[in-house]
C-alpha cells in the first residue's frame, strides 16, 4: 500500500499524505515515553520517516503543525478507539489455512447479511464464527458483513466509519477477522465486506485538519462538501480507496465488496471512481479466483452491470435491487408511505417486472421523486446481475421501531413471497435472524459524543414527524434512543428463538427452499443470459418465464392475492417448488390464494 504504516523486519516507514500542513511529527511510542520525530517532506504533500525498532504492536500518531495529534488515515489498527493513537500490523502473520480457495462462482451465492454486533451476544468477530456451521446448514454459501471499518465509540451500524483499513477494535482485532475469513472459507462459505466509500463519519475524522484535499466543496453531499473524486488533487484520494478495496480483497481474503450506496458519490470525471475502482480489482486478480462487487445504487444505472461476450461482469458483479424489495412489500404490508408510492398503483406487477427484468424503473417516471425520470433499461441482463431481498439493514432499521417484516405481515402472503425470492435466479440475501422469524427489532444505534449524540437523538425523531403515527411529539419520545446502549442491546437476536415452534417452522421452510435452489435452480443457471418476461391476470396471477442457453425454462406461477384463481394452466415439467394444494404439472386447475408453483422443463 502508498498509505499507511509498512513494516519491513525491524523497522517501518511512516508515510502520510498531508498537503495542508506545514509540518508533521511522527509521534512513536506509549503515550508516557513517545518521542516526536520530525517527517521529511517532498513538497507534494508527502510526510515520510524510517524508524529502527517500530515492530508489530508500535503505537503512533502524526502531530500537526505543532499542534493536533491525529491517527493514521491509513492505519491497519486502532485499538483504543479512533481518536487514539494507531498500531503498527504485521499483514504477514496470520497462518492462512485458505491456500486452495478460489471462491465460488456468483450464481452459487445465497448471502446472509450480518451485523458483527448483533448477530450474536459476544457481538465479536469470534462469535460470528460459532454460528458458521449454522449457515452452512441453512443453505448460505455467502456470508456479508456490514462494515467492519473503526467508527467512533463502540456501537454503530458501520455506516460512520472513519479510519478504513482498520477494523472495529470493539469486534476483536485484525488477527480475529483474518481467522473468521479463514474459517469461513474452510465451510465453504464465501465473505463479503460492505465498505463505505460516498462519505466519512462526522466523528473522529480529523483529514479536514491536515488533508482538506480530500473534499471537493464544489459537490454538496447529505453529509457535507463531498469527497473529492474530481477536482484538484483527486489523484491521491481515488487511490487512498482503491487501494481500499484491493486491502481488503487481498490481505484479508475477502471474496468480494458490497459498495455502499455509489449514487451518493459526487464525480463528474471519466472514468468515474465507480468504473476505475472495480477495473483496477478485475485487473489486480484477474482469472486467479472469483472476486464479486456489488453497488448499492438507487439510480439504477445499468451501465455498471454489463457483461462482455463470455457473460462475465465488466465492472461489478450484481446491484441490490431495491425495486423488488419496494414491491414485495408493498404486497406483504399494504404500506404505501414514502418510496412505496412508487409500486402501490400494481404491486404485484412490478414485482413481476423486477423478477423478470432486473428494475422495475427502467427510466420510468417516480411519483415520489416527483416526476423525474429513474433508471436504465435491463431485461438484456442475467438475473445473477441483481441481489433480492425481503428484507436488509436498511429497510429494517430506517423503519421508527426497527420492525423486520415477519411482525407487519401476514405469514401466508410473507411465505408466498419469500418462496418466490429464494427460487427465483436473482441472488437471494437474507438479513440476519430472517430465516427463524426473529421477534427482535434492528434500531438505528450509534455510539457519539454527547453534543453530536443529542443533535443525531432529535433528529432522528423529527425525522419521523411526517408520519401520521408520529405526529404527536410525545408519540416521538418512544422512538428509541439511537445513543442509548439498550437499543443495540435490543437489536441483538435471541437465538434461543431457533428452537421455539414459529423460529424452528420458519428455518425449516427458509432450508426446504435454499435445498431446492441449490439441487434444481443453480444447476439450471448456467449460462442464463437476459432476464426473462412476465404476465400478471385478475391483479394477482404472476407468471414469469426464464430461459437458459440451453433453451430450458424455469417457470413460476403464482397467485399473490387472498382468493382462488380458477381455471390456471400449470407449466408442465419437472416440479421445483410447490405449497400444499397445487395441482399437477401441465393440468389445468384452481391455484389458492398466495400458493405458487416453479417448474423447469425437463432436458432435451
Amino acid at each position: 500500500m502508498p498509505f499507511g504504516a509498512q513494516l519491513d523486519g525491524d523497522k517501518t516507514a511512516f508515510r502520510l499524505w498531508a498537503p495542508g500542513a506545514r509540518h508533521v511529527d511522527l509521534v512513536i511510542g506509549d503515550e508516557a515515553t513517545a518521542d516526536a520525530l520530525t517527517m521529511a517532506s517532498d513538497g507534494m504533500g508527502w510526510h515520510t520517516r524510517t524508524v529502527d525498532g517500530a515492530r508489530a504492536g508500535t503505537r503512533y500518531a502524526y502531530r500537526i503543525d505543532g499542534g493536533l495529534t491525529v491517527p493514521d488515515p491509513a492505519s491497519r489498527a486502532n485499538p483504543d478507539g479512533v481518536h487514539a493513537r494507531s498500531a503498527v500490523v504485521d499483514p504477514g502473520t496470520h497462518a492462512w489455512r485458505d491456500e486452495r480457495w478460489r471462491g465460488r462462482p456468483w450464481r452459487e451465492a445465497v448471502i446472509y447479511e450480518v451485523h458483527v454486533g448483533t448477530f450474536t451476544p459476544e457481538g465479536s468477530f469470534a462469535g460470528v464464527i460459532a454460528r458458521l456451521d449454522d449457515l452452512v446448514d441453512l443453505g448460505v454459501t455467502t456470508v456479508e458483513l456490514m462494515p467492519v471499518a473503526a467508527f467512533p465509540g463502540t456501537r454503530n451500524w458501520g455506516y460512520d466509519g472513519v479510519l478504513p483499513f482498520a477494523p472495529a477494535a470493539c469486534y476483536g482485532t485484525p488477527e480475529d477477522l483474518k481467522r473468521l475469513v479463514d474459517e469461513a472459507h474452510a465451510r465453504g462459505l464465501m465473505m463479503l465486506l460492505d465498505v463505505v466509500y460516498n462519505h466519512f463519519g462526522p466523528e473522529g475524522n480529523y483529514l479536514h485538519a491536515y488533508a482538506p484535499q480530500f473534499f471537493n466543496p464544489r459537490h454538496q453531499t447529505p453529509w457535507g462538501a463531498a469527497i473529492n473524486f474530481d477536482g484538484e488533487s483527486s489523484a491521491t484520494v481515488r487511490e487512498f480507496f482503491i487501494h481500499n478495496a484491493l486491502y481488503w480483497l487481498d490481505e484479508y481474503h475477502f471474496d468480494g465488496l458490497r459498495v455502499d450506496a455509489v449514487h451518493a458519490i459526487a464525480d463528474d470525471s471519466q472514468p468515474d471512481i465507480v468504473t476505475e475502482l472495480t477495473t483496477r480489482v478485475h485487473e489486480h486478480f484477474g482469472a486467479t479466483r472469483h472476486v464479486h462487487l456489488v453497488l448499492e445504487n438507487d439510480h439504477n444505472q445499468a451501465r455498471y452491470l454489463e457483461r462482455n461476450a463470455l457473460q462475465q461482469p465488466i465492472l461489478a458483479t450484481a446491484q441490490w435491487n431495491d425495486d423488488l424489495h419496494h414491491a414485495l412489500h408493498v404486497i406483504a404490508t399494504g404500506e404505501r408511505d414514502g418510496y412505496y408510492a412508487d409500486y402501490a398503483e400494481r404491486p404485484v406487477t412490478a414485482f413481476g417486472r423486477a423478477l423478470a427484468e432486473g428494475f422495475v424503473y427502467q427510466g420510468d417516471v417516480s411519483v415520489y421523486r416527483e416526476g423525474a425520470p429513474r433508471g436504465e433499461r435491463s431485461a438484456h441482463l442475467p438475473p445473477v446481475a441483481f441481489v433480492a431481498f425481503a428484507q436488509n439493514h436498511d429497510q429494517i432499521g430506517n423503519r421508527a421501531l426497527g420492525e423486520r417484516i415477519a411482525e407487519i405481515a401476514e405469514p401466508e402472503v410473507l411465505r408466498a413471497l419469500t418462496a418466490c425470492l429464494l427460487l427465483a435466479p436473482q441472488v437471494p440475501l437474507l438479513f440476519m435472524g430472517e430465516e427463524f422469524a426473529a421477534s427482535t427489532p434492528f434500531l438505528f444505534f450509534c455510539d457519539f459524543g454527547p453534543e453530536l449524540a443529542a443533535a443525531v437523538t432529535r433528529g432522528r425523531r423529527e425525522e419521523f414527524a411526517r408520519f401520521a403515527r408520529f405526529r404527536d411529539p410525545g408519540a416521538r419520545q418512544a422512538i428509541p434512543d439511537p445513543n442509548d446502549e439498550a437499543t443495540m442491546v435490543a437489536s441483538t437476536l435471541d437465538w434461543s428463538e431457533v428452537l421455539r415452534p414459529r423460529g424452528a417452522r420458519w428455518r425449516a421452510f427458509y432450508r426446504h427452499c435454499l435445498d431446492a435452489r441449490r439441487r434444481y435452480i443453480v444447476p439450471w443457471q448456467h449460462g442464463v443470459s437476459c432476464g426473462g418476461s412476465y404476465r400478471v391476470d385478475d391483479e394477482a396471477l404472476l407468471r414469469v418465464d426464464w430461459y437458459n442457453a440451453a433453451g430450458r425454462g424455469l417457470h413460476l406461477v403464482a397467485n399473490l392475492g387472498p382468493n382462488p384463481v380458477g381455471a390456471v394452466r400449470f407449466p408442465s415439467g419437472q416440479r421445483v417448488y410447490a405449497t400444499d394444494g397445487v395441482p399437477d404439472p401441465g393440468v389445468t386447475g384452481a391455484l389458492a390464494g398466495y400458493a405458487l408453483t416453479f417448474n423447469i422443463d425437463e432436458s432435451r
